[in-house]
């Protein structure tokens, strides 16, 4: 029911706070992937570039980060604002409709992050995450990744 069609006493539906239609809403949550998406590609052509090699996906690893470095056993992952509820962000704020489907989900990915970032630390390797949000602000980001990952090693340097 939209409002045109409400009656006098008739209490807006809480339904439609969202700006788009559930057809369209249902069709974007569907075409999200946990791979290959914009933040990680651009944390990975940043990485390349400053001379560092890695793995992608690594199965073995808890959580299997976006970015692996086996010889240093360090760690990166790429997590989207909104999935992974970062603190302080915009995008990181929990939906307003249908709380009881979206709190405990996103509750579970935050707790799933924090374990493989603890079971990483038990087998010794550093991790890293670096949030969509902070992909816009190239110098910082460089900066922190090189301080993270330390000197590229010689051998990580290839030519083409």
């Amino acid at each position: 029911m939209n409002r045109s069609d409400c009656t006098i006493g008739c209490a807006p539906s809480l339904e439609m706070a969202d700006k788009i239609s559930r057809e369209r809403r249902s069709a974007n949550m569907r075409a999200i992937r946990s791979k290959g998406m914009k933040p990680e590609l651009f944390v990975r052509r940043m990485v390349y570039s400053l001379g560092y090699r890695f793995r992608l996906h690594r199965k073995d690893l808890p959580g299997k980060p976006d970015l692996a470095f086996i010889g240093r056993k360090k760690a990166i992952f790429v997590n989207g604002c909104f999935w992974h509820q970062h603190p302080g962000c915009r995008e990181g704020r929990p939906p307003r409709t249908n709380q009881e489907y979206w709190a405990p989900k996103l509750r579970r990915n935050v707790e799933r992050d924090r374990e493989n970032v603890e079971q990483l630390s038990e087998k010794g390797w550093k991790s890293l995450v670096i949030w969509e949000c902070e992909t816009k602000h190239e110098p910082s980001l460089a900066q922190r990744l090189a301080d993270f990952l330390g000197p590229p090693s010689i051998g990580e340097f290839h030519r083409r």
